[in-house]
């Protein structure tokens, strides 16, 4: 019975394993029709070798490099070293010197953990408020950077300012290297890398903000986001070794959850990063398993982020949770069918739909069942942006006036193309989106591809890790082409496709092969252009933009301000410990950071009540009533007032959107009539007529300090109102 049964098994397995048995046959032929010398495998090995190493060099040089590039030209900018504390402070503008001066308060604190618990619970930032800055404000990095600053010795060494935007000029560094790997694991040549970060640099402007706000949130993140992105790049290659799929695994595991501590949108930039895998996995470009792994750090991600973010609700409600949760039951759900056939296209149309109206609902449910908190603002300011609603809101339109939140210039596409960027990126777009389409429509069709892309091949749009970034460059330039904002995300990436296509023979040949070039040889013809265009865009780059890059760090820039210094000088000398300051957000900033004093607002932007305040303080620079002005100032128990004569006389920017326009709007004091604008109030404007000294004016405010930009006045304390 044993010998009869022997053969029916075997059949069995044989129809079973016939694909695996294929494959394995197919690599023996291949192994036993090459034949290879002795000592090939030492040659090879030693190229390789020396490729690696080599390419880690010039990554790691040119990451260093930015990095001390960064350092000498802010150096020469603020003039940095020759300044004493209080004016090097001053150079933190708006958001980023609330996020340095807390870096300085736990410097301060006489404990880690005590330091910690003030943070969490203070209340000596904003008047009447109590509020968890850490939560709120994604006080990670600087909770880090103290540690680091006091564990390593550093405060024997160097001061803590240098420190501070040492670690951030850091971390760019870490950044430059990230997207070299990038375009160096994409493209198989180290030159891609080199091109990626010279476009980076010169197209600076538009790929980071570094030069204007160090602190900023994004500078600590996207490095983390950078490296999670190399690392995915790795891992969705198909011809990666079990060690090196480990390895980009855990990386992209650490530095997916380091990214979402460090910023608090970063699980929206996540959410465009999962929607990329979704498509790449629905279009079968990889194997579902990969695409399911790395999910799973989301998931992971998120619930460690939640649990150490002082349970933040903004991650539990956040679209990648409900996306990927939404995923994950649709895979249960799917069932196994072979592809290629009718049934299974259909199967893919449904489990689309299925997911996209899971992920939809999963959000409104999680909504509803967990507390937390609306951005509402963000939604009103989208609807009136898409031209869906009006308002006269000041805050909204104040936003909707902000340059980082409005449609590029046409100054930021000049850049790109003198630059040579953008041409050469719409080129490489183009070639790999179409030749992804191609390979698309030939799977949905039916066709039976190779699972081994060769050069002769030419086609670049079968690679998963090549259409991934295609999907993701599109989602992230379609956001930038609405929000200028957003082209400090997009724009490294555009540096890191470029450079990865033009140093591609792939590209090239897939190119020629849609040419059907037969007068040269198409694979020798696209080795050498991949070697000759990106040697001869580095020598027209290194011409025309490495003597201004040096230019700018030999002139010596000088950041002064002197009526600032006074007001601060002022403040810290002759103003009381308890006393409470209002203004404008921005000044308030610095006057958190430079004198340690309470303030009424902050310039943070995430939450509606901080929103509300500011709303309420801009309204000393509109046509309301003394009497109105000091019962807003006294209900959040404002002691001094400081008023800023450039917002005040305020010309310089569009008509409209100055501020004391916006205020205008918002109190209904300008009525348009057919076509012409027409003011209205029986009041003059405030911040005007509190100067010229009379009253009713002097009988709630009285002037204690003045220079040329500030005037400062002291909010009386009076029983009965007079008009």
């Amino acid at each position: 019975m044993a010998d009869e049964e022997g053969p029916t098994v075997e059949l069995r397995q044989r129809k079973k394993l016939k694909s695996s048995e294929n494959k394995e046959s197919v690599k023996e032929e291949k192994i036993s029709d090459t034949p290879i010398p002795e000592r090939a495998p030492k040659h090879v090995l030693f190229q390789r070798f020396a490729k690696i190493f080599i390419g880690c060099l010039a990554a790691v040089t040119s990451g260093m490099m930015y990095a001390l590039y960064l350092s000498a030209y802010h150096e020469r900018k603020f003039w940095f070293s020759n300044r004493q504390e209080l004016e090097r402070e001053i150079t933190f503008q708006g958001d980023s010197a609330i996020y340095y001066s807390y870096y300085k308060d736990m410097l301060k604190a006489p404990s880690f953990e005590r330091g910690v618990y003030e943070l969490t619970h203070n209340n000596k930032t904003v008047s009447l408020k109590t509020i968890n800055a850490v939560q709120q404000m994604s006080l990670y990095p600087e909770l880090i950077a103290s540690v680091l600053y006091q564990a390593t010795g550093s405060n024997e060494i160097i001061e803590p300012v240098y420190f501070y935007i040492g670690i951030v000029f850091g971390l760019q560094g870490i950044y430059v290297t990230a997207l070299f790997v990038t375009s160096w694991l994409m493209s198989g040549t180290w030159l891609a890398g080199m091109l990626t970060v010279a476009w980076f640099i010169i197209n600076r402007v538009d790929t980071t903000r570094i030069e204007y706000s160090i602190p900023l949130r994004e500078n600590w993140a996207l490095p983390y986001f950078a490296c999670q992105i190399a690392a995915l790049t790795g891992y969705l290659k198909s011809n990666l070794n079990t060690y090196g799929e480990r390895f980009c695994y855990l990386l992209m595991s650490a530095s997916t959850y380091t990214f979402m501590m460090m910023w608090e949108y970063s699980h929206y930039l996540l959410f465009l990063q999962a929607i990329s895998l979704f498509l790449l996995d629905s279009f079968s470009l990889e194997q579902s398993d990969k695409v399911h792994e790395v999910y799973k750090i989301y998931i992971f991600s998120l619930f460690l982020g939640y649990l150490l973010q002082f349970e933040n609700s903004a991650l539990l409600v956040s679209p990648l949770l409900s996306l990927v949760v939404a995923l994950m039951l649709a895979k249960c759900l799917q069932l196994n069918v072979k592809k290629g056939t009718f049934i299974a296209k259909i199967m893919k149309v449904i489990n689309f739909y299925l997911v996209c109206t899971l992920t939809v609902t999963l959000n409104i449910i999680m909504k509803m069942f967990v507390p937390h908190r609306e951005n509402g603002h963000m939604l009103k300011f989208l609807e009136v942006k898409f031209g869906l609603n009006m308002t006269k809101n000041f805050t909204m339109n104040w936003l909707l006036c902000q340059e980082s939140l409005q449609a590029p210039s046409q100054d930021f596409f000049l850049r790109l193309t003198q630059s040579s960027l953008l041409p050469f990126y719409i080129l490489v777009l183009i070639i790999c989106f179409l030749s992804m389409m191609q390979v698309i429509f030939r799977r949905i069709g039916g066709k039976s591809l190779k699972e081994t892309i060769t050069l002769e091949d030419g086609r670049i749009g079968g690679r998963p890790e090549i259409i991934y970034h295609v999907i993701h460059t599109i989602l992230l330039g379609s956001l930038a082409m609405v929000i200028e904002g957003l082209k400090y995300l997009w724009t490294p990436y555009v540096c890191m496709l470029a450079a990865f296509g033009v140093c591609s023979p792939e590209l090239w040949m897939t190119l020629f092969k849609w040419l059907r070039l037969r007068t040269v040889h198409p694979v020798l013809l696209a080795l050498i252009l991949s070697m000759a265009v990106p040697t001869i865009i580095g020598l027209s780059l290194w011409k025309e933009f490495f003597p201004r890059l040096m230019t700018e760090l030999m002139e010596l820039q000088e950041f002064y301000d002197p009526d600032t210094v006074e007001l601060m000088t002022w403040i810290k000398r002759q103003a009381p410990v308890a006393a409470v300051f209002a203004g404008s957000p921005q000044l308030m900033g610095a006057i958190k950071l430079c004198t340690g004093w309470m303030v009424t607002s902050l310039p943070l932007y995430n939450d509606d009540d901080l929103l509300k305040r500011n709303e309420n303080i801009y309204q000393i620079y509109s046509k309301r009533s003394a009497e109105d002005i000091y019962k807003i100032l006294t209900s959040y128990k404002a002691n001094y007032l400081i008023v800023e004569d450039a917002i005040c006389n305020e010309v310089g920017t569009t008509r409209g959107c100055r501020v004391k326009d916006l205020l205008d709007i918002a109190n209904g004091h300008v009525v348009c009539e057919e076509g012409d604008k027409l003011t209205y109030s029986k009041y003059g404007r405030f911040c005007h007529e509190v100067k010229i000294n009379y009253s009713p004016y002097v009988n709630y405010f009285t002037r204690v300090y003045w220079n040329r930009s500030y005037f400062v006045y002291k909010i009386n304390t009076v029983i009965s109102f007079q008009s």
